[in-house]
């Protein structure tokens, strides 16, 4: 059990004991005096009592874990016990509205004995329903519980009728006979306003309303949730304390995968601010953006086909699109099956960018095994350095060549070395540069078989 549960069931045992003391005390009071509007309170009084005790296993039945045929739980028991609550006040509110016309119109008034001891059971009523309804108030507030709200409703209705009764009774003792069943209808439309209350809360979260104004929250917190293009669908439930629901995403159908899932958690983090209490699950479809790119859509296709591919080249060659890439795969892949894969490539390119779109793909072999090697002399790593140096000072765009390092491996020399450069040149200018700093190397050190340069920005 929960703290929460326990924390409920406490409540609602506290209410069961109050209602059961205030409705003797009142039908005690009722009896001696003859007032029907007390009475009639006593009446309410034992609805209470047994609407209490529905309530309070009501509570224990809904804290129960979800289970095979209640994959949400059994939180909308309190409910249930809520409506039929409701039923109870109505049935009630119509005795009593029934009988105090007909004391007032059939009969003349009967007379009421409103003595110190019936005055004494009201005042103690309504100090009692003011503290036991701003109890459970809060307590239905914590724990978003319909029963312990519709417990709450209980006690302020009660709490009215009471005032309602208490100035009947004064004004029967002042002479008034009448105003007894004057206070009894008016306790019978407090009673009836406070079932429609009930009824409609209860009945809103019988028909899965969503909380009002959750959903937009929601959705208004989602969109402004970087890599969310938009809100499709917001789709929630009332379950007892929580709210279970669906929320449909559309995300870019480039972004990788990764950063879907990424988006998606952020999504979550984003709605568990705003409603603590929501379980929520997040679905994200693709969709194609107005400015989607035709190199976009070509490495998206390779990527869902899981295709290594580099320098995609897209040209406009009169009025009509031409591709050319290289694709790399296994080496030992024989041409038979790696001429299919080339081919599906391209025809799922030519899908996508439309009809006379020219492809063109140039298989690589791609390295699938790990090379084993170890440190260079430092003969070699001081020569292949100095090379670089020298390159890098004559061209005049690369500068501070640092970090060298060489590898000997069985397809030869491994190297690979840090150098910065202007932070404002173009990614174009800063390559062309380096691939002359790599051409310079294999041209001094012919077993050079893999040379990386990695470009920094020149620091201040």
């Amino acid at each position: 059990m929960t703290d929460a549960d326990a924390l409920k069931e406490k409540a609602a045992l506290a209410s069961i004991t109050a209602s059961a003391l205030l409705t003797l005390g009142k039908l005690a009071a009722g009896l001696f005096s003859g007032s029907l509007a007390l009475m009639s309170e006593a009446g309410h009084g034992l609805l209470d009592t047994g609407a209490t005790i529905l309530t309070y296993f009501a509570i224990r039945a809904s804290g129960k874990p979800a289970d095979e045929e209640h994959h949400y739980g059994h939180g909308k028991v309190e409910a249930v016990a809520a409506l039929a609550e409701t039923g109870l006040l109505i049935v009630l509110a119509i005795y009593v509205m029934v009988e105090a016309v007909r004391r007032l119109v059939g009969h003349a008034a009967e007379p009421v004995e409103a003595s110190w001891p019936v005055f004494a059971v009201l005042v103690v009523s309504i100090v009692v329903d003011l503290v036991r309804w701003r109890s459970l108030s809060a307590i239905a507030e914590q724990t978003k519980s319909d029963a312990l709200a519709a417990d709450a409703l209980h006690f302020s209705s009660d709490l009215v009728a009471s005032v309602c009764v208490l100035l009947g009774l004064a004004a029967s003792r002042f002479g008034y006979q009448q105003g007894d069943a004057l206070a009894a209808i008016g306790v019978s439309v407090f009673i009836a306003i406070a079932g429609y209350r009930l009824g409609r809360r209860t009945i809103d979260t019988l028909v899965d309303a969503a909380p009002k104004g959750l959903a937009a929250q929601i959705r208004a917190s989602v969109q402004a949730v970087t890599g969310v293009v938009n809100v499709e669908s917001v789709r929630l439930r009332p379950a007892g304390p929580q709210v279970f629901g669906e929320v449909g995403i559309m995300v870019p159908r480039s972004m990788p995968l990764e950063r879907v899932s990424g988006v998606k958690q952020e999504v979550a983090t984003a709605i568990a601010l705003i409603a603590p209490e929501a379980n929520v699950t997040i679905t994200a479809n693709p969709i194609a953006l107005d400015d989607e790119s035709a190199l976009e859509l070509v490495l998206l296709i390779a990527a869902r086909r899981r295709l290594a591919i580099h320098h995609v080249t897209v040209q406009e060659i009169n009025g009509a699109k031409a591709v050319s890439l290289d694709l790399e795969l296994d080496g030992r892949m024989t041409l038979g099956r790696a001429h299919e894969i080339a081919s599906s490539l391209e025809d799922a390119i030519e899908a996508e960018l439309g009809p006379g779109v020219e492809v063109e793909t140039h298989v690589e072999p791609l390295e699938i095994a790990e090379l084993s090697g170890r440190d260079a002399s430092p003969e070699t790593v001081s020569a292949i350095e100095a090379v670089l140096m020298q390159a890098a000072l004559e061209g005049g765009v690369i500068s501070d060549v640092h970090h060298v390092r060489v590898r000997e491996t069985l397809n030869g020399l491994v190297v690979n070395y840090h150098c910065r450069a202007d932070q404002s040149l173009t990614v174009d200018q800063v390559h062309e540069a380096v691939d002359e700093l790599d051409r310079r190397a294999r041209r001094a050190e012919p077993r050079v078989s893999r040379i990386v340069g990695h470009a920094e920005p020149v620091i201040d």
